[in-house]
């Protein structure tokens, strides 16, 4: 079973890696956000550490639901291959992408 994290250590990650609102309120919401951000920018130990507490689905799910811009490319083709969706570098999909509508 995974390793929780208590409140305040949560509160820590979420003031860290989504700094633009109050943990509070990103704690709140689905984790998708502070996993998203956590995936591109956190340390080893913060991963880990998220991983244990949301457990491997809500990372694979965070990942599936990626917005264009949401990883860079070193961060999704690790997650992809660390979280076992894709088991060779040619397996990882390609980034989701910016859709430019045509205003003519």
């Amino acid at each position: 079973m995974p390793e929780k994290l208590s409140i305040e250590d949560l509160k820590k990650l979420a003031a860290r890696y989504v700094w633009w609102l109050a943990p509070d309120e990103v704690l709140a919401q689905p984790p998708r956000r502070l996993l998203l951000q956590i995936m591109r920018y956190g340390t080893l130990d913060d991963a880990w550490a998220a991983l244990e507490h949301f457990g491997r689905d809500a990372f694979r799910e965070a990942l599936a639901s990626a917005p264009a811009g949401a990883l860079d490319p070193r961060s999704w083709n690790f997650w992809h291959l660390y979280l076992g969706l894709a088991k060779t570098q040619d397996e990882v999909p390609s980034m989701p992408a910016r859709k430019v509508e045509d205003p003519a």
